[in-house]
């Protein structure tokens, strides 16, 4: 059976100045080939134009490019945009586009299906398949970046580490792609332009904090009282509340940033004074502002959204207690493309 190649994107710059080295040439071809694969995200070894045919075939030979596809993209009638990736070995992801009159986000994914079990979620009932790699994160901003300027004629502007998998279960490979996202040899994006959207893994909020990375930090919080939370998002009879309290608090004394809470209101169960009271009480231990999210059903009658007057109430004692508020109106519906509906259905 043949050996299979090496992503001759797993190759740091300087492995591959190495490599060039090795094979006689000069190390600055290594340069070359690095720009071509992330300053220009080259799909194939033939696009390198400015590198000798002999040495394309000399690569071919030896690395391949495990480029993802866009199969196929949905627009929808708010202007969001949903591509369904494929990968090298034909698993599929999701990513979204996201347009507003000032910004375009992407929504991108980091594991096919997830490692964690939230029951509203539609990507949690896929299950992990396995991690994404670095370069096919990187390859997920890189189509969206495209199409940002392909329709509505300006750079990406924003990232948002939201779409399908838990990114703190992939943790290794995130930080490799957002490196490259803000590298000048990259996408030069500045990384208070992105935010990491997790459901709450106490020891590697940690980690993030003593990494010191410069993004934001978003938490899928949902129920500041630990039996509710425990029943939507199951995980957390392993991750309690205390435990992720102690992390977030942990991670804005080393980092001095506010920390972003996602919360959907849904009817019967998380909809009372009691729940109202324990967020407010949740938020005072750590500079922070909630997002309440517009509830998008996944054909599961166990959640639905929660009424007006609820929503109400969470905003009015919120701010009673000077914590900052939004409501997110969800985007992208018609396709399948809001919070909590990726799961592959295109």
């Amino acid at each position: 059976m043949a050996e299979q190649k090496k992503d001759i994107r797993a190759l740091t710059k300087e492995q591959l100045r190495a490599f060039f080295e090795k094979q006689g040439d000069k190390a600055f071809r290594g340069n070359q080939v690095y720009e071509w694969l992330w300053g220009k995200g080259a799909h194939s070894f033939e696009d390198m134009t400015n590198v000798s045919l002999e040495t394309r075939e000399m690569l071919a030979e030896n690395f391949v490019i495990n480029h993802i596809k866009v199969d196929t993209m949905q627009r929808s009638s708010d202007g969001t945009v949903k591509n369904a990736v494929r990968l090298h070995d034909d698993l599929v992801v999701e990513s979204v586009l996201i347009p507003t009159e000032n910004r375009t986000t992407a929504c991108v994914s980091s594991q096919v299906g997830c490692s964690l079990d939230c029951k509203f979620c539609a990507t949690s009932r896929l299950k992990r398949m396995r991690n994404l790699n670095s370069d096919e994160i990187y390859d997920q901003v890189i189509a969206i970046d495209n199409e940002s300027r392909l329709y509505f004629d300006r750079p990406l502007s924003n990232i948002v580490f939201m779409g399908m998998g838990e990114p703190l279960m992939n943790y290794n490979n995130v930080i490799k792609a957002i490196d490259k996202i803000t590298s000048p040899e990259g996408l030069g994006m500045s990384p208070k332009r992105i935010v990491v959207s997790t459901s709450g893994v106490p020891k590697i909020i940690k980690k993030m904090a003593d990494d010191a990375v410069k993004f934001n930090l978003a938490v899928s919080l949902h129920s500041a009282i630990d039996e509710v939370r425990t029943e939507i998002m199951p995980f957390n009879a392993h991750f309690p509340l205390a435990d992720l309290r102690e992390a977030l608090e942990y991670w804005y004394a080393k980092t001095e940033r506010k920390i972003t809470y996602e919360y959907i209101v849904w009817k019967d169960i998380n909809d009372s004074q009691k729940d109202i009271d324990a967020l407010v009480q949740f938020c005072k231990y750590v500079p922070c502002k909630v997002n309440i999210i517009e509830y998008n059903p996944i054909d599961d009658g166990q959640f639905q959204q929660a009424d007006n007057q609820a929503i109400e109430d969470y905003i009015y004692h919120l701010e009673k207690n000077r914590i900052v508020v939004n409501v997110r109106r969800s985007r992208g519906k018609d396709i399948d493309a809001a919070c909590g509906q990726l799961a592959n259905k295109s």
